[in-house]
């Protein structure tokens, strides 16, 4: 047991540190972690895209100095947590340092490895997915009421941290009404941690209802612009394809939960996955919506695949950790980008996987890099051009230009590098950046940052005397590669009224004041 355990904490920090090791250096944060890393300066209890938890982590990052390594330190730390966790499990029931092997493997070898190395909402919702199963299975398991409060705390802050948490506790519970164990809502301390759960969530849902629940605002396009698009037979497939290396580990987990004697007792957490499946389904939901459901599934099926492989069997261990880790380590390159970009799409192309899946992007074309890895680089670059365009003009017409960016990623990025090139504050009203732009304005001069030019009904941009494109990006490889530079000059008396009123009346569409 003590070496089992000792393996397990070794496993743990082979997890955190492996993507650092991995991942080329010519790569930079991913676009919406520039994002997050700016709402870590505006410390709020919501924002439009998510909520709070996200924010304060940047805030400690940001206070470190928002370098990679504090960037990403908080999806593998807590990535390396959801191991901890799945080992507690395996240990408990009687596992040994095979299982422990057996279930590091998704985390080292599978899509895991990506989710827990960008800054994302997502690497909470997969541990607070874990977290609640995990504390509905230990009050299983010892009867025990303070696992019942834990389970509320992981409700509130997970709540904090990504709404579809909601998704799994709702499952769960549910899947607790068709076991024996449907005698825990006849307990008043899972009320009570209820009650705990909502006074931890208590302040955003304060923000969201002060600021008209932008919440569904938010749902709404993300159904009209990306889920209206999702297949739900393609979300079913990859199922299988995310954990592709190790999906026999979670089918196991689902088998014995289900089916076996010992795991009966934890048959809510099978009930629950497929009542996510079904739901998620139902709602065009993307294929990483669901990867909460998994960990303790493959914490479940490592444990069994240990119990049987015994006596002559047990040949089929080496199979079970050299297959997925040698499937793992050929696909490595479509999990973390190991190259430099240009090198690692003529190895996409090479190997003849450029018209594969993970080269679909969210405009349903074929790219030469999986989205994710275009939307790490060229951003740099782009604050040095936007910096040399800005440091071009005189001094006295810099104190009175506007940097201004169509999209919240670019804004991000140019805020991000902003010391580091010579820029001064950079806004947008896209995203959460609208509430941070100003009440009063006084600017003659405007770089906009764009792929394109404002639309002539574009009262703003009505109002400067002339406009010229300084600079663009030219870099294919790049997400917003042809992103121009266009300057404004010389507004008339009307702009700052006119300013002031359009992003007034932005930001009422967010308050009920």
């Amino acid at each position: 047991m003590k070496n089992a355990t000792r393996l397990l904490y070794l496993l743990a920090i082979v997890r955190f540190t492996l993507p650092f090791l991995l991942v080329h250096p010519s790569y930079q944060l991913h676009r919406d972690e520039y994002l997050y890393l700016a709402e870590g300066h505006h410390l709020a209890w919501g924002f439009l895209e998510v909520p709070p938890m996200l924010s304060f982590m940047a805030y400690i990052s940001n206070g470190l100095g928002a370098t990679e390594f504090w960037v990403k330190f908080w999806p593998a730390l807590f990535g390396s947590m959801i191991l901890l966790m799945m080992g507690k499990i395996i240990l408990r029931l009687g596992g040994r340092s095979f299982a422990i092997v057996l279930a590091s493997l998704p985390f080292l070898f599978t899509g895991y490895i990506r989710m827990f190395y960008f800054f994302h909402p997502n690497f909470l919702d997969v541990f607070f997915w874990t977290l609640n199963g995990y504390a509905l299975i230990n009050f299983i398991d010892t009867k025990k009421n303070s696992w019942l409060y834990l389970f509320g705390i992981s409700i509130g802050l997970g709540m904090l941290s990504k709404y579809s948490v909601a998704f799994y506790t709702i499952s769960l519970l549910a899947g607790l009404l068709f076991t024996k164990h449907r005698s825990i809502f006849l307990n008043k301390h899972l009320y009570f941690a209820g009650s705990l759960a909502l006074l931890i969530m208590l302040p955003n849902l304060i923000w969201q209802y002060q600021h008209g629940f932008p919440i569904f605002i938010h749902m709404e396009e993300l159904k009209a612009t990306q889920l209206q698009f999702i297949d739900p037979k393609d979300f079913l497939i990859d199922q299988i394809m995310m954990f592709l290396p190790c999906v026999f580990i979670w089918i196991s987990g689902l088998l014995y939960v289900l089916f076996t004697a010992q795991g009966r007792k934890y048959r809510m957490i099978g009930i629950s996955y497929f009542a996510v499946i079904a739901l998620l389904t139902y709602m065009n939901g993307k294929s990483y919506y669901a990867a909460g459901v998994y960990p303790l599934l493959f914490a479940f099926g490592a444990y069994w695949l240990e119990k049987l492989t015994t006596g002559k069997l047990q040949v089929l261990r080496y199979v079970f950790v050299c297959i997925p880790a040698g499937l793992g380590i050929l696909i490595m390159p479509l999990l973390l980008p190991l190259y430099p970009p240009q090198e690692l799409a003529d190895w996409y192309r090479s190997k003849n996987i450029h018209t594969t899946g993970s080269f679909k992007w969210e405009d349903l074309e074929y790219h030469p890099l999986p989205q994710d890895f275009a939307d790490m680089i060229g951003w740099k670059e782009l604050a040095e051009k936007t910096a040399a365009v800005y440091k071009s003009l005189p001094e006295a017409e810099q104190k009175k230009t506007m940097v201004y960016c169509r999209g919240y990623y670019t804004a991000g990025a140019l805020n991000y590098y902003a010391k580091q090139v010579g820029l001064p504050v950079v806004y947008s009203d896209n995203a959460s950046f609208l509430f941070w732009m100003p009440e009063k304005y006084d600017f003659k001069h405007l770089l906009l940052i764009g792929k394109k030019m404002p639309d002539a009904d574009d009262i703003v941009f009505q109002q400067f005397e002339k406009v010229s494109l300084r600079d663009s990006i030219d870099y294919p490889l790049f997400r917003e590669t042809r992103t121009k530079i266009f300057l404004f000059e010389n507004g008339n008396d009307s702009l700052q009224p006119i300013t002031e009123r359009g992003v007034a009346a932005l930001k009422a569409r967010f308050s009920r004041k």
